[in-house]
């Protein structure tokens, strides 16, 4: 298949996408111990944490709104949100620096300002914007982690929101600041909000990868439990079928 084939050429761009193999091979193989003496290595449990008190104002009725958020890798973080309802498309791409170094080859080298990032499409009668930060604090992401998730090391893999408008940066900034307040993580809170920054959609073959591959070894061991997570913390919300970028994938 064409993803499958584009990811083995993007291996000597990216030691990166080798450990999340590696890493997810190693569980997979019931070697525990690797995990155990390094827990920040595990897969990690979502953290119930209350809903933004300050949420966004509703959007003009039949207006379709969108959120961009970056929580390491993107095929976990596009998974999660293409189970939620009320979401119409999520696709996974690259925000934080310009359109020429937009490409997951020079992008993996962490030195272009980008970070792996989810563009949400979502019907604002269905879902806040509040909600959505909920579901990527709790669920999609450690947002106590500086510039990695799990086994991903680099700035292209930091916790990072890119609002859409003025209103989206005040609901994130006072949203963070309700959770620090709360101690809800126990961990200062490392999500940066970053104005002004344009989505570029990644290449095709990172699209849906999470529904594509879902016995790839690193999908096992670090996205698939975040899709249960959801399901577990977010019933309401929660959907069985993902909302794909792909036609007929």
């Amino acid at each position: 298949m064409r993803h499958e084939s584009t990811r083995t050429s993007t291996f000597a761009h990216g030691a990166l996408h080798s450990r999340r193999w590696l890493l997810g091979a190693l569980a997979l193989a019931g070697i525990a111990a690797a995990y155990h003496a390094a827990p920040s290595l595990a897969a990690e449990k979502a953290v119930v944490i209350p809903a933004a008190t300050d949420d966004a104002a509703a959007a003009s009725p039949g207006a379709t709104a969108t959120a961009v958020v970056a929580g390491g890798c993107f095929w976990g973080v596009q998974g999660v949100f293409q189970h939620v309802k009320g979401v119409t498309n999520a696709v996974s791409g690259y925000a934080g620096g310009d359109e020429k170094s937009a490409r997951y080859d020079i992008v993996s080298s962490g030195s272009t300002g980008h970070a792996e990032a989810v563009r949400i499409s979502y019907d604002p009668k269905q879902i806040s914007y509040g909600r959505i930060l909920q579901i990527y604090f709790s669920v999609a992401h450690n947002p106590t982690e500086l510039n990695r998730q799990g086994p991903d090391h680099g700035t292209q893999y930091r916790s990072a929101i890119f609002p859409e408008n003025a209103e989206q940066a005040r609901v994130a900034k006072a949203y963070i600041d309700q959770l620090g307040k709360a101690k809800s993580f126990g961990e200062p809170i490392v999500t940066t909000i970053e104005m002004q920054k344009r989505f570029f959609p990644a290449e095709a073959y990172h699209q849906d990868y999470l529904t594509r591959n879902p016995d790839q070894p690193y999908i096992v061991y670090n996205d698939l439990p975040k899709i249960d997570e959801l399901k577990r913390v977010f019933p309401a919300v929660y959907r069985a079928a993902p909302v794909l970028v792909g036609a007929g994938a």
